[in-house]
């Protein structure tokens, strides 16, 4: 390695040069306190270069949402459940900061959520915590806004005033990206791409997507605005775990190369069961399991067979000295079509364990991923090679 000048430049060079022409016990102590000087020099420089090997390694990575220019981080944060439900404002600014912390720029909502209270609560924080709002991309998702004949579906009616209701529960000017939350049967889909195009238009928002809508209505939707030359949906967000693959992996596959459609997808942990905290007959007072209105999903949910897969997976992750959530998570970043991953969280030891996934993609060797398929079996029939 190069050794870097002294703090005294040409001149303490010279200096060292006639120190050691010199042998007075003066000028060799100087010799020796220059020479410890350039070692310590040499010893930061090399500090400083490890460090930045370290904090490159955990560094969040950014990927193009679709084939626009937006970047969004590779792992997310969602408010679905928890904002309203189980966080207040005080507890939310905690998380957010905490994603912050570990580089994540792109958080999800939806009118939906909490009756609305989800955007309330993501919006103040974001603004008690400072943030600038470029440096952030916030989404939100438009179906159900509430129990009136046009307080729902993707009408022009309820996509223009829905959206205005969340941009005011947000407090901002604008969303990144708006979602169809569901697909609608009875509203026209020109109808929808219209109105979508138009709140663009009007700044309210940057992009469109949809949620849990199929290949052929995505397509439907892409022809409609091709063929009035206005924008198509660049984003889809569909479930996807080791649990729920078909879309991703199978129905979805035409509309990567010829939409170029990016994905953000939700449920990485199948709602909690792939954290292998949930066995038969034991749910945690603290999970969404608990809560009421998802006890028809925790029973849905927790079946022998899941809970035997599960139990399955374990071995693996603890092979690789990994959490079963990092494991999973990881899986599901690991595929080149997904965007961005959306987790959620209640405690921010969570998200700490949950960005560390990023550090478990390099270990997702083939093996690693032929015993994950041994364990699950539930690879789809007609799947791209992408592993």
């Amino acid at each position: 390695m190069q050794q870097p000048p002294s703090s005294g430049g040409e001149i303490g060079n010279a200096s060292a040069s006639a120190a050691a022409r010199d042998t007075s016990p003066f000028s060799i102590s100087l010799l020796l306190l220059q020479c410890k000087l350039q070692a310590e020099q040499i010893q930061t420089v090399e500090e400083v270069g490890r460090r930045a090997g370290e904090e490159e390694e955990d560094e969040m990575q950014y990927k193009n949402l679709g084939r626009s220019g937006l970047r969004v981080s590779q792992l997310s944060y969602g408010a679905w459940v928890t904002f309203g439900n189980q966080l207040d404002v005080k507890e939310a600014k905690a998380l957010l900061q905490a994603c912050r912390d570990a580089g994540v720029n792109f958080f999800d909502n939806a009118e939906v959520y909490a009756n609305g209270r989800a955007e309330e609560i993501m919006g103040q924080a974001i603004r008690d915590l400072g943030w600038r709002r470029s440096d952030v991309v916030v989404s939100t998702k438009l179906f159900w806004g509430g129990q009136g004949p046009n307080d729902k579906g993707l009408s022009r009616k309820h996509i223009v005033e829905g959206l205005r209701g969340s941009l005011k529960r947000l407090d901002m000017d604008y969303v990144d990206v708006v979602y169809c939350h569901r697909p609608d049967a009875t509203t026209p889909i020109e109808e929808t791409v219209r109105a979508m195009n138009w709140v663009i238009d009007q700044g309210m928002a940057f992009y469109w997507g949809t949620s849990e809508w199929s290949a052929q209505q995505i397509t439907e939707a892409w022809s409609v605005a091709n063929r009035l030359d206005l924008v198509g949906p660049i984003v889809e967000q569909p479930e996807y775990n080791l649990f729920s693959r078909h879309k991703v992996e199978s129905e979805f596959l035409p509309l990567y190369s010829t939409y170029g459609l990016g994905l953000t997808t939700w449920s990485p942990l199948a709602s909690g069961i792939l954290t292998g905290k949930y066995t038969k007959g034991n749910i945690p007072a603290d999970s969404r399991f608990a809560l009421e209105n998802y006890k028809n999903l925790a029973n849905r949910s927790l079946v022998d067979d899941t809970l035997r897969k599960v139990n399955g997976l374990k071995p693996i992750a603890s092979e690789l000295g990994v959490s079963l959530a990092q494991l999973a998570i990881a899986w599901c970043a690991s595929n080149p079509n997904v965007s961005s991953v959306i987790t959620g969280a209640t405690k921010e030891s969570q998200i700490v364990e949950n960005m560390k996934a990023l550090d478990v993609i390099p270990l997702l060797t083939p093996e690693v991923i032929d015993k994950i398929e041994a364990v699950v079996q539930s690879k789809p029939k007609r799947t791209e090679s992408y592993r």
